[in-house]
């Protein structure tokens, strides 16, 4: 039996990697998933352009989405915004680009959250999945980044670190409303990077392989779905065993 049938649900960031995936798997399941970023993919149904870091874009946003719709069920906060000096090692960080990386990404988190939830608390229902990562959670081993140009950036761990508490934080407050919110952390998915990346992961995940986007977004279907009516306030690692060890 499909687990969303005909719950309208928004997942920011749909057009990328991640998003395409759960985007589809919330059409599989019987839902209506609302595409909302700056970039339309191929698919341009349920597609809604929206800066997410504007307030007043994301204001306009839902007044069209509940003119059309009359209600949101779900929300899925996967939208990955930063700046185009994003992954430079920490003592290069120069501030303004960390406190634009914070707003662009956390805060715009939180307005996407505080703005579904006016929307949902009159129905008192509804759940929201935010994308946090594993790397919110532990601190990254930089030794699989070794003989590459690539590592974890900081402000990344600080905001995902972040959101995974602001989302028990909501979870605690919008409780008693019958509303829930959980995270999702996905650990590395496989994206082209670096043959000797890759075999690095690999050895240090106890499943022996990176990620695909097709492994995470079951879970955040589920959590999105009526089959996951008590649980609120968690944070579901989808990584192969690597937080496990």
């Amino acid at each position: 039996m499909k687990k969303l049938v005909d719950k309208i649900i928004i997942v920011t960031g749909g057009s990328g990697l991640l998003g395409s995936a759960i985007l589809e798997k919330i059409r599989e399941e019987g839902g209506i998933a609302i595409n909302v970023d700056l970039s339309q993919t191929e698919e341009k149904s349920h597609f809604y352009p929206c800066d997410l870091t504007k307030e007043k874009c994301v204001k306009e946003l839902l007044e069209k989405l509940l003119q059309e719709y009359g209600r949101i069920d779900g929300l899925v906060n996967n939208a990955y915004p930063r700046t185009n000096d994003w992954g430079l090692k920490f003592e290069d960080i120069v501030f303004s680009s960390w406190q634009t990386n914070v707003d662009i990404q956390l805060n715009s988190y939180f307005l996407m959250c505080q703005r579904v939830l006016k929307v949902m608390q009159p129905n008192s229902g509804g759940a929201i999945v935010n994308i946090a990562s594993i790397y919110g959670m532990i601190a990254p081993d930089f030794s699989v980044y070794d003989e590459t140009d690539m590592t974890m950036p900081a402000a990344y761990s600080a905001i995902k670190g972040g959101l995974i508490n602001l989302s028990r934080y909501l979870a605690a407050y919008y409780g008693p409303k019958g509303i829930r919110v959980n995270c999702v952390s996905p650990g590395g998915i496989f994206n082209g990077q670096p043959d000797s990346f890759v075999s690095r992961y690999e050895a240090k995940t106890p499943l022996r392989r990176m990620g695909m986007p097709q492994d995470i977004s079951p879970a955040v279907a589920f959590l999105l779905s009526d089959e996951a009516r008590y649980i609120t306030g968690q944070n579901i690692a989808v990584d192969g065993g690597w937080t496990a060890i």
